[in-house]
C-alpha cells in the first residue's frame, strides 16, 4: 500500500504535467497568430477603381467608363490593365463598329498599346468614339455609285453636240471646199504643215499650227493669230460630225469654265487622237 507522501508526489506529478503545454499546442497558437497578423485590414483602393474577377480568380481594378458613339451612350466595365486595343475590341461588342474604324478619344487620341492605367483612366471617365460600321460605308458608296449611274444617264440624255443650234449654223454651211482629206479608222501622227481649211464657231477660216518646240498651239485666223501654252489648256471635246464621221468638231477649252471653249470645226478623224495626245500632254510628237 502506497504511504501518504507517496500519493501526494503522484498527484503534484500529474498536476505539473496538465499545466505544462503540449508542442502542439504551442505550434498551433503561433499559427493562429501569424494567420492573424496577416489576416489585418488590407490596403485602401483608388476611389475611382472598384474589383472584379479576372481569370485566375484573383482581384482585378476595374473601371466603369461612359461610351459614346453616334450620340448613344454605352455603360462599359473593364480591367483598368486593358491596353486601348483591347478597349477598341469591346467597344466593337457594343456597337458593331470594327476596332480598325475606330478613333477613340479620351484627352485626345487615344493610344493602342498604353493602358487605361497607364493614360490616368478614372472611374466614370466619358470616351469618345468616331467611326462608321461597315455598313454604313457599303450604303454610301451605293449611293455613289447610283448617284454617278444617275449622271451618266442624264448625259447620255442630253442632246449631240452637233445637233445643238449653237453649232448646227457653223455645220449647215456645209464641208469647206479646201478641208484636209480625211481618213475614217485610222490614227496618224501630227502633220508637220499646219491643219488648215477648218472653220471656227463664227463660220469663218482658222488653222492650228502646234509649235511643240515652244509647246504652243497656235491658232490663226484671217485677223490674228492667238499663241496658246498648251499647259493652259484645260481640256479637249470632241464628237463626230452627223453624216459625216470621217471630221469632228473638237473644242479647246482654254480657262476655267466650258465658257471658254473654243470650237473649230471639220477636223480630220485621223488626227483627233494625236491633236488631244499632245494638247494634254500624254505624249509629244517631235
Amino acid at each position: 500500500m502506497a504511504t501518504r507522501d507517496e500519493s501526494q508526489e503522484i498527484v503534484m506529478e500529474t498536476e505539473a504535467q496538465e499545466a505544462e503545454p503540449s508542442c502542439d499546442d504551442a505550434e498551433r497558437d503561433d499559427s493562429e497568430q501569424a494567420s492573424q497578423a496577416d489576416g489585418g485590414d488590407a490596403p485602401t483602393q483608388d476611389s475611382s477603381i472598384s474589383n472584379g474577377d479576372n481569370a485566375d480568380g484573383k482581384r482585378a481594378e476595374t473601371v466603369e467608363l461612359k461610351i459614346i458613339w453616334n450620340k448613344i451612350k454605352y455603360d462599359l466595365k473593364i480591367p483598368v490593365d486593358s491596353t486601348g486595343a483591347k478597349l477598341k475590341e469591346e467597344i466593337h461588342s457594343l456597337t458593331g463598329l470594327p476596332p480598325a474604324m475606330q478613333k477613340v478619344m479620351y484627352k485626345g487620341l487615344l493610344p493602342e498599346e498604353k493602358t487605361l492605367r497607364e493614360i490616368r483612366v478614372t472611374n466614370g471617365a466619358k470616351i469618345m468614339v468616331v467611326g462608321s460600321t461597315l455598313n454604313d460605308v457599303l450604303s454610301v458608296s451605293a449611293a455613289k455609285e447610283v448617284i454617278q449611274q444617275e449622271v451618266k444617264a442624264e448625259e447620255n440624255k442630253k442632246e449631240p453636240l452637233c445637233s445643238q443650234k449653237q453649232h448646227r449654223k457653223v455645220l449647215d454651211k456645209g464641208k469647206p471646199d479646201d478641208i484636209m482629206p480625211a481618213v475614217k479608222g485610222t490614227k496618224e501622227r501630227l502633220p508637220t504643215v499646219p491643219l488648215s481649211g477648218m472653220f471656227n464657231k463664227s463660220g469663218g477660216k482658222v488653222r492650228l499650227t502646234f509649235k511643240l518646240e515652244q509647246d504652243q498651239l497656235w491658232i490663226g485666223t484671217k485677223e490674228r493669230t492667238e499663241k496658246v501654252p498648251m499647259g493652259s489648256i484645260k481640256n479637249v471635246v470632241t464628237e463626230p460630225i452627223e453624216g459625216h464621221e470621217d471630221y469632228h468638231m473638237m473644242a479647246f477649252q482654254l480657262g476655267p469654265t466650258e465658257a471658254s471653249q473654243y470650237w473649230v470645226y471639220w477636223v480630220p478623224a485621223q488626227f483627233v487622237d494625236a491633236i488631244k495626245d499632245t494638247v494634254l500632254g500624254k505624249w509629244q510628237y517631235f
